[in-house]
């Protein structure tokens, strides 16, 4: 009879259960080939002593290894690995990996390493202040309803859909909730065929930006302004001018003539949170269509304006299709998902879709199906109203222990989102402050990374609150406070 090899251990600080880990180790070592064809498994009582965890949780593991025909079960007799169970081919190892034979530095054609997103912390969950921009908090989100839907769209009604090639097409039930429900909410109408499902926003930039621009276009984004759309730009060799913005957003009147297409955020700017005016919205929307150039409107965090009501998006008093919509869900349900859309004229989205097909077909039909059960059956309404009740509470904690430690945030016009623009006393790059706040626990945002000219010094950052509890802002802005007095005073 089969024992546990002594490197089968289970890890119990794992994300995976039990009764996974067991399985798990079991399916390898079957496909490895240590536990060949009819060969004896330890009884469930046996391997449950061995590995200090309960007979059920050895006996659930084994039950699935039988479903799956890696073991067959002999009543009485045991559990035996099954002569059906898969195997892996294996090739001889080299003894030592070959040197490389290749000059990178010449056979790369185009680099893109140079424009790398700056990362965010892998275990920003350990931090106890974690003011850090875009992640999601557990504690707010769906679980229950969010795994039924899912494994909804993984059931016997939906998997021919779900598991279907759509070729260059999207999921029919999400683009129709997006044209009847979504988009209505921002003033925008839209035909099916002007809709195209994207790997979240950032996708939907570069998909825009590879359609719209050339090296021989201009685009235009603000600075400061969104790093991730800076690097996209870059990769199209277009020429990129940057434009300053003040507390209502964007500034256009003096763009460039030569200028082919606008890039703004304007909901809630990218960083600044600056929420731009019905009026000043309309005055660009007239200044594009004067000028004969095209604005990509990133609409993301409209959701979360819980201080007044949200403006009608550019998009919706666009009559000449000039304007291009990109939205997200990934905000709003949670980063991973990365889901997201374009909506645009149907000549755009043509050319799009014909982009996307070449580089990715379209994404995932099991996600895009969940999220339109999400959406339809009302969970995600429900979700964005808990999640702006609760930053809407977190915001105003921000805000007074902000005055309570006299810390300046920059002052924008503001009808919500999920973070504070900051500016830090003369003198302070913040880079340093976030290095000295890492060492508190503290984590922030510094906000070099925003700006077209990143070798300056910088007195901005930013502070989030969708991802702390309520109750961990005011001590953390009192770490951030007495930081950055020890700075000044030094």
């Amino acid at each position: 009879m089969a024992t546990a090899p002594t490197y089968f251990y289970l890890d119990h600080s794992s994300q995976e259960t039990l009764q996974q880990q067991i399985q798990r180790l079991m399916c390898e070592a079957i496909l490895d080939g240590r536990f060949p064809p009819g060969e004896r498994l330890p009884s469930s009582r046996r391997l449950a002593d061995q590995l200090g965890v309960s007979r059920i949780t050895v006996t659930l593991a084994y039950s699935e290894l039988v479903a799956n025909e890696f073991v067959n079960s002999r009543g009485r007799s045991g559990y035996y690995v099954s002569d059906k169970a898969p195997r892996q081919v294996r090739f001889p190892n080299r003894a030592e990996a070959p040197a490389s034979g290749v000059d990178w530095s010449k056979a790369i054609g185009q680099r893109y390493s140079d424009a790398v997103l700056p990362l965010k912390p892998a275990h920003w969950r350990d931090y106890t202040y974690r003011f850090i921009y875009g992640q999601s908090d557990d504690t707010l989100f769906d679980h229950r309803n969010w795994r039924r839907c899912a494994i909804q769209a993984l059931g016997k009604r939906d998997f021919a859909s779900t598991s279907a090639d759509y070729f260059e097409r999207d999921d029919p039930e999400l683009i129709k909730y997006i044209a009847m429900h979504t988009l209505p909410k921002r003033g925008i109408r839209a035909q099916p065929d002007e809709i195209l499902i994207t790997l979240g926003a950032q996708n939907a930039l570069w998909l825009a930006a590879q359609v719209l621009l050339n090296q021989r276009r201009t685009a235009v984004m603000d600075d400061p302004g969104y790093h991730g759309l800076r690097a996209i730009l870059s990769q199209t060799r277009c020429e990129l001018v940057t434009n300053p913005v003040d507390g209502d957003g964007t500034v256009f009147e003096h763009l460039p003539e030569r200028t082919n297409v606008l890039f703004v955020t304007p909901s809630h700017h990218c960083p600044t949170n600056a929420t731009m005016p019905l009026e000043r919205r309309a005055a660009l929307l007239q200044h594009a269509r004067r000028h004969d150039y095209l604005i990509v409107e990133d609409d993301y965090e409209f959701e979360m304006s819980f201080l007044r009501s949200p403006a009608p998006a550019i998009k919706s008093l666009d009559d000449d299709g000039r304007v291009i919509y990109v939205g997200s869900f990934s905000k709003s349900i949670f980063p991973g998902l990365r889901m997201g859309y374009l909506v645009g004229p149907q000549p755009f989205i043509n050319e799009v879709r014909a982009l996307r097909a070449a580089v990715l077909r379209h994404p995932p039909g099991q996600s895009q199906r969940a999220v339109a059960t999400f959406l339809s059956l009302g969970y995600y309404d429900a979700l964005i109203s808990r999640m702006a009740n609760a930053f809407q509470a977190r915001r105003n904690a921000m805000m007074q222990a902000l005055r309570e430690y006299a810390l300046t945030p920059v002052e924008v016009s503001v009808s919500g989102g999920s973070s504070v623009w900051m500016k830090a006393p003369d003198g302070v790059d913040t880079r340093q402050l976030a290095t000295e706040l890492s060492a508190c626990n503290v984590l922030i945002e510094p906000g070099y990374v925003f700006f077209a000219d990143q070798s300056r010094p910088c007195p901005y950052y930013r502070l989030a609150y969708s991802s702390i509890d309520e109750a961990m802002i005011r001590p953390g802005v009192e770490l951030i406070a007495r930081t950055l007095a020890g700075m000044t005073s030094a």
